[in-house]
């Protein structure tokens, strides 16, 4: 059975996943933290080093991104990929030049601030869920000041990767939140539209983080996807 890795999201940890991964069972589940350089390539490259020789691939948001970089590294080593919650494009101008005050604002204590202020905000469909968004803002405490400077600094100088998901063949998943803000439907459309032979998800009653907000569907659509 081919091992699954899974890479969460900006300032995630595993427990973004929620109980997916042990639903999963007897799968070998591997968790890849985007953490280890300020770079996408350089973050792809420090993960595939560690990683079976081949598996399937699933990320979530940044995870999305880095999982792409990854099919640009080794396309041979992933037999199938699922994008969830993601972009494949250049960080936009305006969302560019807003990295460098953030990164300014964390480091210098704010990093609750920030999380609560400018990007929980945005995560949910449901804002009144409480329990959710202390999850989130646990698992950015956990990781630190730090890595949200690395993480951001990835994010805005990471390269399109349309041309890695024209070229992939592989069973593939396009999953989205119905609501995800931060992720706009049109970068999945595009996505599904890169990869025809994917199969393309819209979970109702999500945001941007299926996994908790919708547990279920989005456990569902995996399946199917690593069963194909």
């Amino acid at each position: 059975m081919t091992p699954l890795v899974l890479v969460p999201g900006m300032m995630c940890d595993a427990r973004m996943w929620g109980a997916i991964p042990s639903s999963l069972a007897p799968r070998a589940v591997h968790h890849a933290l985007p953490t280890a350089a300020e770079t996408i390539p350089g973050i792809a490259a420090a993960l595939l080093r560690d990683l079976p020789e081949r598996f399937a691939l699933a990320g979530l948001s940044m995870g999305g991104i880095v999982a792409m970089e990854m099919l640009a590294q080794a396309p041979d080593r992933i037999e199938r990929l699922a994008l969830l919650d993601t972009n494949p494009l250049a960080e936009l101008p305006e969302i560019r030049t807003r990295r460098t005050p953030q990164v300014e604002r964390v480091l210098a204590g704010g990093l609750d601030a920030v999380m609560q202020a400018e990007m929980m905000p945005h995560y949910l469909a449901d804002a009144s869920d409480r329990d959710t968004l202390a999850l989130c803002l646990d698992m950015a405490r956990a990781l630190g000041a730090e890595v949200f400077r690395r993480q951001s600094l990835a994010l805005r100088d990471r390269a399109d990767r349309t041309g890695a998901l024209r070229a992939f063949h592989g069973p593939a998943l396009v999953l989205t939140g119905e609501s995800d803000r931060l992720c706009p439907r049109d970068r999945h459309d595009l996505m599904h539209a890169l990869m025809p032979q994917s199969r393309l998800v819209i979970v109702p009653g999500a945001g941007h983080l299926p996994p908790l907000e919708q547990p279920a569907a989005t456990l569902a659509a995996l399946k199917e996807w690593l069963e194909t």
